[in-house]
């Protein structure tokens, strides 16, 4: 069986100093600055109150008790239970005990909300006003380029992916866009940017992306507008409806049986 031609393009060795070496020194050019951009339009935050941090760790207190619970016997259990739950009841943990039962407050007339809400358009600003910069240039001056050819057979899944801009039916897949290497130096220069800048690093734009997805990992625990008294009231529902069962029930016969 006669094998499959090669496809064999003739390229201009200068679009490896004309495009792919600009692209990808611009690239981590662009995140070297936007890290320290980030850092610079960062607000310092805000020492918080004993009361409002004590009501954010009263409720994280009850999330580590019901998904920690099989590790304490169930006397230990039995006790933090009760007594998370009466004192969720009673409002005991709540930050302002005299807006119990209150509408939630408007977040727009709350200075920590307008605060969070500024820093993380600061943030998407200078996300976004770079790479739509760096789009644009690219789109101006190597637009429809076909800059390199990877050593390694692909599907045709990924022919949309790496040759975006070149519309072209019979080009095998392997070949590269300057486009599509810009999309691939967005998404792949993470372990260069841990390089230069270390782990915690404002540079990389999907870890940015997710982290603004992902707003409960940070520090406060209630979102604006939220009514803590609710969350506390539902988590006593949690607790509630617990079953508990304590993992070293029964361990003496088990390590015996194991043993037998």
């Amino acid at each position: 069986m006669a094998e499959p031609v090669a496809q064999t393009i003739h390229r201009d060795p200068a679009l490896f100093y004309w495009i792919l070496f600009p692209i990808t020194v611009v690239m981590i050019l662009t995140g070297v600055l936007r890290h320290y951009a980030t850092v610079l339009l960062a607000s310092a935050p805000k020492k918080q109150e004993l009361p409002a941090i004590r009501e954010q760790r009263s409720l994280l207190r009850g999330i580590n008790l019901r998904n920690n619970a099989n590790a304490i016997s169930p006397s230990a259990f039995a006790a933090r239970k009760n007594y998370m739950i009466s004192a969720y009841k009673e409002g005991t943990f709540l930050k302002n005990p005299e807006n119990r039962g209150r509408a939630a407050a408007n977040p727009m007339t709350d200075p920590a909300a307008m605060e969070g809400m500024m820093g993380m358009m600061k943030g998407n600003m200078a996300m976004m006003v770079p790479q739509t910069l760096i789009m644009s240039w690219i789109n101006a001056f190597f637009a429809g380029f076909v800059i390199m050819k990877l050593p390694f057979p692909l599907t045709l899944r990924f022919k949309s992916m790496l040759q975006s801009g070149v519309m072209t039916r019979d080009l095998d897949v392997r070949w590269v866009s300057s486009l599509s290497w810009y999309f691939l130096n967005l998404f792949g220069l993470q372990s260069v940017f841990i390089f230069i800048l270390g782990n915690d690093n404002a540079a990389n734009q999907m870890a940015q992306q997710m982290s603004q997805m992902n707003p409960g990992a940070g520090a406060n625990m209630f979102q604006p507008g939220q009514d803590p008294d609710k969350v506390f009231q539902s988590e006593t529902e949690n607790l509630e409806v617990l079953e508990h069962e304590y993992i070293l029930k029964g361990v003496e016969e088990r390590l015996l049986d194991s043993i037998a």
